[in-house]
């Protein structure tokens, strides 16, 4: 009877730890869709890999030393982490702007956990760091986060040039 009710009880863990891998697996590829998508939503931040980076924004592999924006439209690059605090503050922010601005610039955002070689790449160090990026130009990064009139200015000012 014991032996019976031990194993029953084995089973049904084993059954429970499982099911609860199998969940955190869907996710996982749910996530993996959501950052390989190709085509964004509408007003909506787009989640960037290091094959879409260098599609859309800078091939550095090709031109390693000169900064040549691939965009047609403005952008705003924000580079941040899930565990971040600061980073999470300004997430809403930069959602409004991509709605806000749909078809007029585009809110770019890479997870520098997933996305390392990148992040090397622009050596962040610091978190959030945000890439404003004119169609031409230089890019302009701003560390740390930024009140949210301050990110709407820079957006008028410096990349749609509206005064």
């Amino acid at each position: 009877m014991i032996r019976k009710v031990f194993f029953i009880g084995t089973f049904i863990l084993s059954f429970v730890i499982a099911s609860c891998g199998n969940s955190n697996k869907a996710n996982e590829v749910k996530e993996t869709k959501s950052e390989n998508s190709s085509v964004p939503e509408a007003g909506k931040p787009e989640y960037l890999t290091y094959n879409t980076f260098i599609d859309k924004v800078w091939d550095f592999e090709n031109s390693p030393k000169e900064w040549k924006y691939k965009g047609k439209l403005p952008a705003i690059i924000d580079f941040y982490a899930d565990w971040c605090g600061p980073c999470k503050r300004i997430a809403p922010i930069m959602e409004k702007i991509a709605k806000e601005y749909e078809g007029k610039l585009v809110v770019y955002k890479i997870d520098t956990d997933k996305q390392k070689e990148l992040a090397s790449v622009f050596q962040i160090q610091s978190l959030p760091s945000v890439l404003f990026v004119p169609v031409d130009g230089q890019p302009m990064m701003q560390i740390g986060a930024l009140p949210e009139a301050e990110y709407y200015k820079v957006v008028k000012e410096q990349l749609l040039k509206e005064n």
